[in-house]
């Protein structure tokens, strides 16, 4: 049984990667070349026959631009409480209509956002962590001024 649900979560790493890779308008040819793995190699992880390993994982998602993190997440290598930051992130990062200041902003601007909230680095609450939230110059410095220097 076990076996069976790790070909599930291969299985749903690979269809990601397939949309990914179309949405970067790559071929599996190209894919595998930018990710330094072979094409058989590629079609097997995107037909769910193969589980890659933690850094054939973040080649791949450094030669698509996106998150490492999401990769892992969809191969059960990480754990689902941290999903729904991980793809946020990953969805900024994948933008193909973004260049990469505007991505990095967006990154910047959203985690302001999470520590004025009280989550920050850890995933956490602040005061689980015993800190303060709401540091006044976390959401004002860095993200505004970068998004006027162009």
């Amino acid at each position: 049984m076990v076996g069976r649900m790790a070909s599930l979560n291969v299985g749903g790493l690979g269809e990601y990667l397939r949309e990914q890779r179309r949405s970067a308008q790559l071929s599996l040819r190209q894919l595998a070349d930018a990710a330094g793995v072979s094409n058989p190699y590629l079609s097997q992880i995107e037909r769910g026959l193969r589980k890659p390993s933690a850094d054939i994982l973040q080649q791949i998602a450094k030669a698509l631009r996106i998150s490492a993190e999401t990769l892992y997440v969809r191969a059960g290598m990480l754990d689902e409480r941290d999903r729904g930051e991980v793809e946020t992130r990953g969805v900024i990062l994948a933008d193909p209509t973004l260049d990469e200041r505007q991505k990095q902003v967006l990154l910047q601007i959203y985690e302001s956002f999470r520590k004025e909230n009280g989550y920050g680095v850890d995933d956490g609450p602040a005061d689980a962590r015993g800190a303060e939230g709401g540091e006044p110059s976390a959401g004002r410095e860095g993200p505004a001024g970068a998004a006027e220097a162009s």
